[in-house]
């Protein structure tokens, strides 16, 4: 009951109690006036007084039968509802006859007007507790559902971003390798260093969602030189992104797997020398393009690289990754987002 007792405090069920019971007690209020005049001016203080009380009679009746409606009962049958408020309503009825013949004021006891209004008053606080709680069940299984989604995201989205890491560590050590064998110790120092940089972006990057376009560029530089050192500086990466634009929001580890794909699908050599080229285009997207040098025996790959990207730009941003490719250039358009529009925070 703790999403009613958020919407039902006393307060506003005093403020809604005042208004219903005026529209109980309409029919008296009515003839207010034509009662006056048609009695003794000696019976004029003691009916004003019986009418303030009949009011305010109903107004405490009214807001404890919200009361009980809205925040103690909580059984989802109808039938049971209503005749527990049916019984709370014959209570207050007699309650309200006795006070009424002890004052001397018996007029009103036993009319049909007054026990109409006794009947809408249960009906209408019956109605209201059901209808209620109705909502509420509504809105918290709506919020269950909002939350599976979320949960189910989050979980897809690790699966997504486990895929990377593993592939992605074989590779770095495989560079380090080569290093080492041709006994480069001042390249491979700073290898080192630069692959501690990258693996520390890599590993955090299941504790974030969309990272600023900065954030990832900058991991970018420091793999950028572990792959120069990698192909001899045979693969050379120019990035024109204004210092303005470097707080748009992309998906973490957004460029890795791009990177990655250049060298798995293309020839690099001195005679096919590599050139990326990183930029923003009119419509606000990151562009990552490079020449098209196709190996002469395919390579063992199933695509994983770029559909683990696609899936994760639906699944943290809604929108889709553009691919093109003329045969002669390779370019993928990865759409970024403002900081009022992220819907994942990192």
């Amino acid at each position: 009951m703790i999403f009613l007792n958020k919407y039902t405090t006393p307060f506003r069920l005093l403020l809604i109690s005042l208004l219903i019971a005026l529209f109980i007690i309409y029919p008296n209020i009515a003839c207010f006036s034509w009662d006056l005049r048609h009695m003794d001016a000696s019976g004029h203080t003691a009916y004003i007084i019986f009418f303030l009380f009949r009011y305010l009679f109903f107004v405490v009746l009214i807001w404890g039968l919200l009361f009980y409606n809205l925040r103690k009962s909580d059984t989802p049958i109808f039938t049971k509802r209503l005749l527990n408020t049916f019984i709370i309503t014959a209570i207050a009825y007699l309650l309200y006859v006795s006070i009424s013949l002890l004052s001397g004021y018996k007029a009103d006891c036993f009319t049909g007007i007054l026990l109409f209004q006794f009947v809408v008053t249960c009906v209408i606080c019956t109605f209201t507790g059901h209808i209620f709680l109705l909502t509420s069940e509504h809105r918290i299984k709506e919020q269950e559902i909002e939350q599976l989604k979320i949960e189910n995201l989050q979980s897809r989205y690790d699966a997504l971003t486990n895929q990377i890491n593993p592939h992605f560590f074989f590779n770095s050590l495989n560079g380090l390798t080569s290093l080492i064998r041709k006994k480069n110790e001042e390249n491979a120092l700073e290898y080192v260093n630069k692959m501690s940089d990258v693996f520390r972006y890599v590993l955090q990057s299941d504790k974030k969602g969309l990272v600023t376009l900065g954030e990832e560029l900058d991991f970018v530089k420091a793999f950028f030189y572990m792959m120069e050192i990698r192909f001899a500086n045979k693969l050379v990466f120019n990035i024109n992104v204004a210092c303005e634009k470097r707080d748009l929001k992309i998906p973490v580890l957004s460029l890795l797997p791009l990177i990655d794909n250049v060298v798995v699908h293309n020839i690099i050599d001195s005679e096919h020398k590599m050139e990326v080229n990183i930029c923003l285009n009119d419509q606000m997207e990151l562009s990552v393009s490079n020449p098209i040098y196709t190996k002469l025996s395919p390579p063992s790959t199933n695509g994983t690289g770029l559909k683990n990207l696609e899936n994760r730009f639906s699944l943290l941003m809604d929108r889709k990754v553009r691919i093109e490719n003329n045969g002669i250039r390779f370019r993928v358009y990865l759409p970024l987002k403002k900081d009022k529009d992220e819907n994942i925070n990192s």
